[in-house]
């Protein structure tokens, strides 16, 4: 989620903190039956089963609403972004920012557009529907409160906002998983925990490393995103790096790293799904 400071009508920003079912049993052998005259004939033993494991839930025709953070066009319209939107618990926040973006000027807005429009391919072959609160990288917001709203009409199984961070911290780098805490409805107690602790811990499973600065073992409760507060189905927000590591914005920059990125994302929410 990215931090917004006004300096001479201009929007600046510090950064973006926003069992596989068992083999078949096999198949019965039939016994012949056995004549001996004048013997009478002895009937086969009747077969035996064995007890098969359930396959696990398939999510295809879940609805999952996938939310890239900030976008393209929201640098030129800072009066637009800058205008106070509720944010939950009783506070109100910019309508959007711009986001972060690496040393390199490489920036968030495309970065998790893209690693969204990856996740969604992934998760529609899988028969899931998927609902993107932007459909573009060069438009203005929607804001914050807005995009929760996508994720509470479409009745969500799973909400996924995509962020990367910008923090300035010495060293810092890594992932981290947000989640509404202390939860304001059912949605975000239990199934919003589940959600961001599956993302955190495929996340992991993947190769990425959880953030040395902020939140704890790759998660982070939090109370002031809008996005969060306002959402009544499951949901959560990761933020994917820090877009300032040296290392990290090399595999943001590439398409190999930002396709580890969108499996990783994918996998989790599938699996979140199918639980």
């Amino acid at each position: 989620m990215t931090v917004p400071l006004l300096l001479a009508g201009a929007l600046l920003l510090t950064g973006c903190s926003d069992t596989a079912p068992a083999a078949p049993a096999p198949a019965p052998v039939a016994t012949s039956a056995v004549t001996s005259s004048p013997s009478p004939s002895v009937a086969p033993p009747p077969p035996t089963t064995t007890p098969t494991t359930s396959p696990p839930p398939s999510p295809a025709g879940k609805v999952v609403v996938l939310d890239p953070g900030h976008n393209g066009g929201n640098g030129a319209h800072p009066a637009e972004i800058n205008r106070q939107v509720p944010a939950g618990r009783g506070k109100t926040k910019p309508c959007n920012t711009t986001g972060t973006a690496t040393n390199d000027g490489y920036p968030e807005h495309a970065f998790t557009f893209d690693v969204a429009q990856r996740v969604g391919k992934a998760l529609a072959d899988k028969g899931i529907r998927v609902v993107y609160t932007r459909q573009d990288d060069t438009g203005v917001g929607p804001c914050v409160d807005r995009r929760a709203a996508i994720g509470n009409e479409a009745n969500a199984d799973a909400v996924v906002s995509i962020h990367a961070d910008g923090s300035e911290a010495a060293g810092a780098s890594g992932f981290h998983v947000a989640y509404s805490a202390p939860p304001l409805n059912a949605a975000q107690g239990a199934p919003s925990t589940r959600l961001a602790q599956t993302l955190r811990d495929t996340m992991r499973t993947s190769g990425f490393n959880a953030a040395n600065y902020i939140g704890a073992n790759g998660l982070s409760p939090r109370a002031d995103l809008a996005g969060l507060n306002h959402s009544t189905r499951p949901a959560a927000l990761v933020e994917c790096g820090n877009m300032r590591n040296a290392t990290e914005a090399a595999r943001m920059t590439s398409e190999e790293g930002r396709g580890q990125y969108a499996s990783a994302i994918a996998a989790a929410i599938e699996a979140y799904l199918a639980a």
